[in-house]
């Protein structure tokens, strides 16, 4: 029995740089089997279909076949294989300002489909960007953000005057401030399960601007 495999995607336009007009997608599988790998492009359609597993995790097969929203240049698409991910740029045929309103043919609810928003840029924001580097294709960017223990470096507040440095970060660890862990767990709860709630479709990008709601 096959498996659908969760599959990202984020995308680019350009109406005179055909190398900017390029659909970002991911197949967010680790530890595929390369010798089981197949991926088939036509200017329609993706076909997927590998084998995926380690030591610790049971092998198991997955597989999937998407209609494209419009048509691709496949001699001009690249694909990228690493032990956690396979990612695919997908060459635009058409050439042009407007970004595609989603990433499949018809407008149908797919779970497994979700927006890439470590890789997604707005339409509007596109000039200056240079889209993914090669790090991204391990997805292991995240990681990066343990960077923020930096911040240890405000002990040199310590020389404005008679300042008591260490007073100071107690109470601000009493008022749930940085590194108290009050609101550790929020994030991910937040997360879970935003697909189902939020009311649009991934497979149509994030939401529009207007759609939210000022602050009162």
């Amino acid at each position: 029995m096959s498996v659908h495999p969760e599959v990202l995607w984020a995308q680019r336009s350009s109406a005179s740089d055909e190398a900017k007009n390029v659909v970002y997608l991911t197949v967010n599988l680790p530890n595929i089997v390369e010798s089981s790998l197949t991926c088939e492009l036509d200017s329609e359609r993706i076909s997927f279909e590998a084998d995926a597993g380690n030591a610790g995790v049971p092998v198991k097969h997955y597989e999937f076949s998407l209609p494209f929203y419009s048509e691709i240049v496949p001699e001009l698409s690249t694909k990228h294989l690493s032990d956690r991910l396979f990612f695919i740029v997908l060459r635009k045929k058409e050439k042009q300002e407007e970004y595609w309103p989603r990433l499949t043919k018809e407008k149908v609810r797919n779970a497994f489909i979700k927006t890439d928003f470590s890789k997604w840029v707005d339409e509007d924001e596109q000039e200056g960007d240079s889209g993914p580097v090669e790090d991204d294709f391990g997805m292991g960017g995240m990681g990066g953000m343990g960077g923020m223990g930096g911040m240890g470096g405000m002990g040199g507040m310590g020389g404005m005057g008679g300042m008591d440095f260490e007073k100071m970060m107690s109470q601000m660890g009493d008022m749930g401030g940085p590194g108290s862990g009050d609101d550790g767990g929020v994030g991910a709860e937040g997360t879970e399960g935003a697909d189902d709630d939020s009311g649009y479709d991934s497979d149509d990008g994030p939401p529009p601007l207007e759609a939210v709601e000022p602050t009162k």
